[in-house]
């Protein structure tokens, strides 16, 4: 039933610490997820440098999903969205044919406190990878919950369990925040071809074999999985239908190379367009070197 069992690998972004999970050796995404990553958990005193903070980039043919347990930061895009994130609450921006955006601790850097989140991408469908950027947030009170068992669960994009999330899903998937007490189980149905379960917090058993934080389990099609908490464990459940094969380059994801190499072309002649609230940085194209004759260096 366990197909794979992947170990975060920790990075340094520069005074933040991420576990990354997706993507995994081989290109391997899970339904449409194609990018997975828990940030945090970290500690941060009040005063902390600038350098944290995710200076304004671009995307492509994607969707970002920003869902936080701690913490928070905010969000500024070039549809001119500027929105904070708080905990249980959805950042969902479509990049489509293009966007930038940044994301800024300001509030964590002015009293201190913890972070710690997930930030996964969508890879959108062949119909929608051209579409126009866009951004949503949604509060926690707009999203499906249920209580039981030693299970509280928040549906926090697309379908699943008999419920629907308002965030604008693209493609058939599901995202799902699991929070279960001590020697609780809960069954993930075989509702969806592609399914995981990534540990956020404490151990859980799966088929006899333990799985700890930072661990992201990939199950076979066609049956459903029983999972049990050894600890309390916060446990997200992720999936859907494959969207098909994509290519990914630093921000970028596309069905094709040329789609990606047409990004990179257009970021490094600066004609992608910043945050209008956040336009006096960017983050140049890897490799590039500074200078006059690149645009945006």
């Amino acid at each position: 039933m366990i197909e794979l069992v992947i170990d975060q690998r920790r990075r340094d972004l520069g005074g933040f610490e991420v576990g990354r999970v997706l993507p995994h050796h081989g290109g391997k995404m899970v339904g449409p997820f194609i990018f997975f990553d828990h940030m945090g958990p970290a500690e941060f005193e009040a005063g902390f440098p600038r350098n944290v903070d995710v200076r304004p980039h671009p995307h492509i043919g994607l969707s970002t999903l920003s869902y936080l347990f701690e913490g928070g930061m905010t969000h500024r895009d070039s549809v001119g969205s500027t929105q904070e994130i708080r905990p249980g609450e959805v950042n969902w921006m479509t990049a489509g044919r293009g966007i930038t955006h940044s994301e800024r601790f300001e509030a964590l850097r002015a009293h201190g406190g913890r972070m710690n989140g997930i930030q996964a991408w969508i890879a959108l469908p062949l119909e929608a990878e051209e579409a126009d950027p866009s951004f949503e947030h949604h509060a926690a009170a707009e999203l499906p919950t249920y209580e039981g068992g030693g299970m509280w669960a928040r549906l926090i994009a697309g379908e699943a369990f008999g419920a629907k999330s308002p965030v604008k899903a693209y493609s058939p998937m599901f995202y799902v925040h699991w929070r279960l007490d001590a020697d609780a189980t809960a069954q993930l149905p075989a509702e969806y071809p592609e399914r995981a379960a990534y540990v956020a917090q404490g151990v859980v058993e799966i088929e006899g074999q333990q799985l700890h934080e930072g661990q992201m389990a990939i199950f076979a099609p066609g049956q459903p999985v029983l999972i049990k908490a050894v600890t309390a464990a916060i446990v997200m459940l992720l999936g859907g239908e494959t969207v098909g094969q994509r290519f990914i380059e630093w921000n970028f994801v596309a069905s094709s190379q040329a789609r990606i190499d047409q990004a990179k072309a257009d970021w490094r002649a600066g004609r992608m367009k910043l945050p209008d609230a956040d336009d006096q940085e960017f983050i140049p194209l890897p490799g590039d070197p500074p200078g006059p004759d690149n645009p945006m260096s």
